[in-house]
C-alpha cells in the first residue's frame, strides 16, 4: 500500500506527521531516547518485525531524525541515536506523554515518572508562550496566517 506524503501540505502539523505519523516511529523515538538504539534491542524491545524496523529507521534516518553510528566493525554493526532534530521532536513525545498520563493511565496512574535535571523534581511538560512565558494552549490563542501559508487566487 502506497504511503499518503503529508510533506507537501502547508500545515506544520501534517509535514509532522509525514515524518512520525504511523505508530511504531514515535516508540522508536521513544526507546532511542532513553538508550536503545542497537537494532536487535529495538526489535526485541518493541516486538516489531525486522522488516518494519528496517523500513521504520531507514525513514528516519533519510529525515535527519536519527543518525546511524557504527559500534562494530566486525561484524559491521550499527545504533541510531537522535539527531538535533530527533531530539527537539521528543519534546512532542513529551507533550503526548503529559496528555496519556492525564486521561489513559487509569488508576494506576502514570507508567514512567520524568525528573527535571534543573531542579531536581518529578515534573511534566506544560506549554508556555515564548514571549511571556504564561501558559499557552488552544483555548488561549487566535490562529493566523503565517509566512508559509498557502495561497490560493
Amino acid at each position: 500500500m502506497q504511503r499518503t506524503r503529508f510533506g507537501d501540505m502547508a500545515c506544520s502539523i501534517a509535514r509532522t506527521l509525514d515524518v512520525i505519523g504511523e505508530p511504531w516511529s514515535p516508540l522508536i523515538l521513544r526507546n532511542v531516547m532513553v538508550g536503545i538504539g542497537r537494532f536487535d534491542h529495538l526489535q526485541q524491545s518493541l516486538g516489531i518485525s525486522r522488516k518494519v524496523l528496517t523500513e521504520r529507521l531507514r525513514w528516519l534516518v533519510d529525515n535527519d531524525v536519527l543518525e546511524r553510528r557504527q559500534y562494530s566493525e566486525r561484524p559491521p554493526r550499527y545504533e541510531y541515536a537522535l539527531t538535533v532534530k530527533g531530539t527537539e521532536l521528543c519534546d512532542l513525545l513529551m507533550v503526548m506523554v503529559r496528555w496519556g498520563d492525564r486521561w489513559t493511565a487509569g488508576e494506576a496512574g502514570p507508567p514512567v515518572l520524568y525528573r527535571h535535571h534543573a531542579c531536581g523534581e518529578i515534573g511534566y511538560v506544560e506549554l508556555h508562550c515564548s514571549v511571556c512565558d504564561r501558559p499557552m494552549d488552544v483555548t488561549g490563542i487566535d490562529i493566523l496566517p503565517g509566512p508559509g501559508a498557502a495561497v490560493t487566487t
